[in-house]
């Protein structure tokens, strides 16, 4: 029978001394995460950019067209623009200068007067606000009316008075601030990061300079595009051949709401939408997205059918044929957003979606009219799409079978683990059959399986999704995960294992074999790497041993300083090019052992540029290639050749 156990109450009183209130920017400190996302790194450099939404405010109200961003040597960031200067005059109701009431208040600013800005990104009006509290110190030049405004604050508390400290002509905003050590896990700023969505900002707004420098490396990117998200297409499809060689760009109006889109047809066989709303990126899509999806294919079904074009087939194009080989830009601008979640990564306003649907559909079919060849291509690329994509359901279904008449459903050569519990479970794809019975061997078997991968997976880059299932590797990649593959069927939370963990040699197969792999993820199962599944293992490159002593060591400089501390008498360097020259306990205590180990996280923080990155080494681009290979070989370490 339940036994009751008596709750002894607190001797403490509940009442009103008890209910804490946090004033002023205390809440921020407090809890940043609610306004930042989180600490990490990914929290630090939303502090830059909420600065820089800031700006480009200014650029979506006609009055800015210059912003830089200078990572300092000192650990600080310094943003300027050329805008109108933040207002330094008294507010009429807080009785201060309105740069300390923008600076040092939450919701206090001129994005929620749409007479100041029609559109925004920074709508919370808690960005630059946030950034000061956040900051160990702050401090923001206003140039205004022929003069120079000054104030300073440390975490977020004002130094001073708003001072004039000189005179000048132009008028913008300078703003300097020093992340606060006591609130973020890490201070260093990534410079390839930050020029990802500096980029990104410019191709969203033409003829917007944008210029970004980091003073420890001398490393400078200027950004500027006049074709706006023209360029931005052209950009994303420069490593692949296009079936229709500029971009279609369409826009339009209607009320408070306007909309540009730029896309183009490539020989590929995945496609890539950006959307964003207000220079924002919508992550998650929304109404826009939507209404360009759905107005997508019922125009090309609409045109194919009236021109006659699908004689002696018995389907109609699907979302995901027309959307093959497709690279588009969506850009939205509404007054009045309303963007589910606090990080406003999906638009909500289900009156966009109609709005978008009539723009782009009637747009894009007067566009097809105009240029029947460029649309008979398209058509004919959406055909052959729609074919693979049955001969793929097929492909799948024998797949299933298979798997079915097996009994397990999983792979032979698969070393499972015991535990049945995903979030505790662990896969190594490991490249090769002599390192993947090392692995067996040296695990544990209670939460790490082993998957050996034999030679070099299919490059899906060159392939459509029917000819990659026909390849026994990633069948045998795909039964292990047991996340189904394809957009009718691939669900993340049937995955198997939380840490997908990538261990190929440290040579030039082994790299090839990871990028192949990182491939396939990215490209049909990139929300594994968004979700933090993928994992990339970090095996020595030296065994270092003299007598009893002895060190495995991962890079040349760790190397040398062993060799330094040890002496050269009797010391012996083994270089391991491959897993399958470690034994088992070895492979266990330098790559397996969650104690020890060393594992890379896979992200894809710079999604535009991993995109980029990718289709011009896997591509079918040549040239490209060689010219990316030749730029970036003075960066390559350890060349094995």
């Amino acid at each position: 029978m339940p036994r009751t156990v008596a709750r002894k109450k607190s001797d403490e009183t509940y009442n009103a001394e008890q209910i804490q209130v946090l004033k002023g920017l205390e809440a921020v400190r407090k809890r940043p995460a609610m306004y930042i996302g989180d600490v990490s790194l990914r929290g630090l450099h939303h502090l830059v950019n909420e600065v820089v939404d800031n700006s480009i405010d200014e650029v979506l109200a006609g009055y800015c067209t210059k912003i830089t961003v200078k990572l300092n040597k000192d650990g600080s960031v310094t943003v300027t623009d050329n805008g109108r200067g933040i207002p330094v005059d008294v507010h009429p109701t807080e009785k201060r200068p309105a740069l300390e009431v923008v600076m040092t208040m939450l919701h206090a600013g001129g994005k929620f007067d749409k007479k100041t800005y029609k559109v925004s990104g920074g709508l919370h009006g808690v960005g630059v606000s946030v950034v000061n509290a956040l900051s160990e110190w702050c401090e923001v030049e206003v140039s205004r009316e022929g003069k120079v405004y000054y104030q300073k604050y440390q975490r977020g508390m004002p130094d001073d008075e708003v001072k004039i400290i000189g005179k000048r002509k132009t008028t913008g905003t300078r703003t300097t601030f020093f992340p606060d050590p006591e609130i973020f896990e890490k201070n260093q700023f990534n410079f390839d990061l930050l020029c990802d969505r500096m980029r990104e900002l410019a191709f969203l707004n033409s003829d917007l300079e944008i210029t970004i420098t980091e003073q420890s490396t001398d490393k400078s990117n200027k950004f500027r595009f006049k074709g706006g998200i023209i360029s931005f297409v052209e950009y994303l499809d420069e490593g692949r051949n296009s079936i229709n060689r500029k971009p279609i760009y369409l826009s339009g109006e209607k009320d408070d709401f306007s909309i540009e889109i730029a896309l183009q047809y490539n020989d590929s066989y995945i496609d890539n939408i950006f959307s964003y709303v207000n220079n924002i990126k919508t992550i998650e899509g929304g109404s826009h997205l939507v209404g360009f999806k759905t107005s997508l294919t019922r125009t090309l079904n609409n045109y194919a059918q009236r021109n006659n074009l699908l004689k002696n087939v018995d389907f109609t194009f699907t979302g995901e044929d027309v959307r093959e080989g497709l690279s588009a830009v969506i850009s939205a601008k509404v007054m009045e957003p309303q963007f589910e979640g606090q990080t406003k990564t999906k638009l909500g306003n289900s009156e966009v979606k109609g709005i978008t649907e009539t723009i782009f559909g009637d747009g894009l079919a007067a566009y097809l009219e105009e240029n029947p060849s460029i649309a008979k291509k398209i058509i004919e690329k959406c055909l052959t799409a729609a074919r693979s994509r049955e001969a793929a359901r097929k492909a799948r279904e024998l797949t299933r079978r298979k798997t079915a008449l097996d009994g397990s459903g999983l792979p032979g050569k698969l070393a499972d683990c015991s535990i049945q519990d995903p979030t505790q479970c662990e896969i190594f794809l490991v490249e090769g059959d002599s390192a993947g019975g090392s692995a067996k061997q040296g695990r544990d078997r209670r939460f790490q399986a082993i998957l050996p991968l034999k030679g070099k997976i299919l490059n899906v880059e060159k392939a459509r999704l029917d000819k990659i299932l026909s390849n026994e590797e990633i069948r045998t990649i795909i039964s292990a995960l047991g996340t189904g593959i394809g957009a009718d069927e691939f669900n993340s939370d049937r995955l198997r294992y939380h840490k997908i963990i990538i261990m190929t040699d440290a040579d030039v197969d082994g790299s090839h074999i990871r990028t192949l792999l990182l491939t396939f993820f990215f490209r049909y199962m990139k929300e594994l790497i968004e979700k933090g599944h993928v994992y990339i293992a970090q095996p020595p490159l030296y065994r270092i041993h003299k007598g009893k002593q002895e060190h495995f060591v991962y890079n040349d400089e760790e190397r040398d300083s062993i060799l330094n501390r040890m002496g050269k008498n009797g010391v012996a360097v083994q270089r391991y090019k491959g897993l399958g020259e470690m034994n088992p306990d070895q492979l266990w205590r330098t790559t397996m052992d969650p104690e020890h180990r060393t594992n890379l996280q896979v992200t894809i923080e710079e999604a535009i540029e991993a995109d980029h990155i990718f289709s011009t080494l896997m591509g079918g681009n040549v040239e490209l290639r060689r010219k990316f290979i030749e730029e970036n070989a003075k960066y390559v370490k350890n060349l094995d050749i």
